[in-house]
């Protein structure tokens, strides 16, 4: 693919912009179960009273999540791994990158027919707590939480460093704990909005 730099850099700055801010606000809706069954269905029924909200989602969230994620493929089978090789940690994490993009496709791919085409009406309380109600569907929700938040933590240090915000050791180190801490919040809000539902 000609312009790879290009590419990449636009792929990188998606999975944040908007791609991450969409995943924040996402928890944040899905943090209103944790008061109650009426807080959550008015978040809901607020964003769907947004005005032109499928030209919101097609442009701010489908199209950057189609390019990211089929981009992200290709780097995917580009990457020739050497973690046997080299086995320092920040090598691993690259390789674990590659290995929670796949889950993560898979998990949003699945979420997305569940949740939105898999539901005769609209999204409640009520559907969400149903389709939880399956012990195997909660697990399969959690390893999809753990893996897209690693991949934003991870994607996120990636893209300080790949853009020259970070560019010392020191800097790099430092972002590093913060992404850490990321992933620990998200984990932990998406875990307690997922237990609300069950």
């Amino acid at each position: 693919m000609p312009n790879t730099y290009f590419w990449r850099k636009l792929h990188s700055f998606l999975g944040l912009f908007p791609i991450g801010v969409f995943l924040f606000e996402h928890m944040f809706v899905n943090s209103l179960a944790l008061k109650g069954e009426a807080a959550f269905n008015r978040g809901v029924a607020f964003l769907q009273g947004v005005p032109y909200l499928w030209l919101v989602e097609l442009v701010l969230i489908f199209l950057p999540l189609l390019f990211h994620a089929f981009y992200g493929i290709y780097i995917v089978y580009l990457t020739k791994n050497n973690v046997l090789s080299y086995t320092y940690f920040r090598n691993w994490l690259f390789y674990l990158q590659r290995i929670t993009a796949l889950v993560t496709l898979a998990f949003v791919a699945w979420h997305v027919f569940v949740l939105r085409l898999g539901f005769s009406g609209e999204i409640s309380y009520a559907a969400v707590s149903q389709t939880l109600s399956n012990p195997v569907v909660t697990a399969l929700y959690v390893i999809g939480l753990f893996a897209s938040f690693s991949h934003f933590a991870n994607g996120t240090w990636s893209f300080f460093v790949s853009w020259g915000i970070t560019i010392g050791e020191r800097a790099q180190k430092t972002t590093a704990y913060i992404c850490a801490i990321l992933f620990v919040f998200l984990t932990v809000v998406g875990l307690k909005a997922l237990n609300a539902f069950v």
